[in-house]
């Protein structure tokens, strides 16, 4: 999800594109541990010591679930699943770790998940789910999946204060190289809509309003996206203090 940027022509607005595309660090190290994430964190490190086989990872949109999914893969081999790997994998067994990702909204085939889920419990196979919702709220025609993926071992990931959305933020930006100075980080932090996901599209949307400027992220620019994101999600506000002095 994004939202547009001021640009002259479709010539820079194709260069802006290009300038942005950037790698976000997802090494073991460049993972922020706080409270609501603690546990899954430990989770992850914990392998090969898993008392059960099935782990799976809930948490809202950029909350950290693939960046632990790649850990695990790191430490582990795991394989990644995709949508029509399910069966191949059931069938043939084995104990090589697997990964599946957003079970609950890819569309897996219940049957062939089910197979799977069943040759893990049954043989020990590793398997790292993640999924955003509740297992009670999966999308599933049938109870079998669901009985399964509660015999899982659970842990939920969650964004619990300040310190770690600002956090959030630093790596954010410093995986675009850019420096940001630590007051702008809490200006945002104290206004913006609490969540990993509002996190990413800010510090984007910013990244996207500097580039266009070519300008470093100010204050300004921060309340112009607070602001955009507002809009965005048809809501108003009545600050107007990054008008005359929002550049300090």
């Amino acid at each position: 999800m994004t939202l547009p940027v001021p640009h002259d022509d479709a010539g820079s607005a194709r260069q802006l594109a290009l300038e942005l595309e950037h790698t976000p660090a997802q090494g073991e190290a460049d993972f922020l541990v706080g409270e609501g994430n603690a546990l899954a964190h430990g989770r992850i490190l914990a392998f090969p010591q898993w008392s059960e086989p099935v782990t799976l990872l809930v948490g809202p949109a950029k909350s950290g679930k693939s960046h632990l999914a790649r850990i695990f893969a790191d430490r582990s081999g795991a394989l990644l699943a995709g949508v029509d790997d399910l069966e191949a994998l059931a069938t043939d067994g084995g104990r090589q770790p697997i990964i599946v990702e957003d079970v609950d909204r890819l569309g897996y085939d219940e049957a062939r998940l089910f197979h799977l889920l069943n040759q893990s419990l049954r043989e020990q196979r590793p398997i790292l789910l993640t999924a955003r919702e509740e297992i009670a709220n999966w999308p599933l025609a049938t109870d079998d999946v669901r009985s399964r993926a509660r015999r899982a071992t659970t842990f939920s990931l969650e964004l619990t204060d300040d310190i770690q959305l600002s956090q959030m933020f630093v790596k954010l930006f410093g995986d675009r190289q850019i420096k940001v100075d630590p007051k702008i980080i809490g200006y945002l932090v104290a206004r913006m809509e609490r969540s990993t996901e509002e996190a990413v599209l800010l510090a984007d949307l910013m990244d996207r309003l500097a580039l266009a400027k070519s300008s470093a992220i100010t204050r300004s620019i921060a309340a112009d996206a607070l602001d955009r994101r507002r809009a965005h999600r048809g809501e108003t506000s009545d600050e107007q203090d990054w008008d005359s002095q929002a550049d300090e």
